[in-house]
């Protein structure tokens, strides 16, 4: 799971229609998802979750609190340098390749995030592929939680 989710999760209701939408699902996938999935994050998601207002930072921290933490390994950060030149990331936002190469190193099965900028994009998810057949590893799903809500 990326941190938007998280942070979605557990925002307050936005007054923005569409943010709000995206609130509802990802709570409504949530409470789903926890008893169907085997929910994990990064030591990335940790590290943007602390991040910001305290009492918001405590309730991100709180959510994913005994949920399994993927390692940044050496192959990691080096497949993230991958995606971030191929995919053309921009550094500030080199987190997002981040996410990207912990789900495809620990061969997740899903990457479930809310950025659809450079993560759940289809011309994102199509290099992916191309980038990790050549590299030999797997690819995640990537999707929204709207998207994995069952059946």
């Amino acid at each position: 799971m990326e941190t938007s989710v998280v942070s979605y999760y557990t925002a307050r209701s936005s007054r923005d229609v569409i943010i709000l939408a995206h609130q509802e699902l990802t709570r409504e996938w949530w409470t789903l998802a926890i008893g169907r999935f085997a929910l994990c994050v990064s030591q990335a998601v940790i590290e943007e979750s602390e991040r910001g207002d305290p009492d918001a930072a405590s309730g991100r921290l709180a959510a994913i609190h005994g949920f399994a933490i993927l390692p940044i390994t050496d192959e990691v950060e080096s497949l993230a340098s991958i995606y971030q030149r191929e995919l053309d990331i921009p550094d500030i936002c080199a987190a997002d390749a981040l996410h990207l190469s912990v789900a495809s190193v620990h061969g997740t099965d899903y990457l479930v995030t809310w950025n659809c900028k450079h993560i759940a994009n289809a011309e994102i998810r199509r290099h992916l592929a191309q980038i990790n057949t050549e590299e030999n590893v797997s690819t995640p799903i990537i999707c929204t939680p709207e998207e994995l809500m069952g059946r």
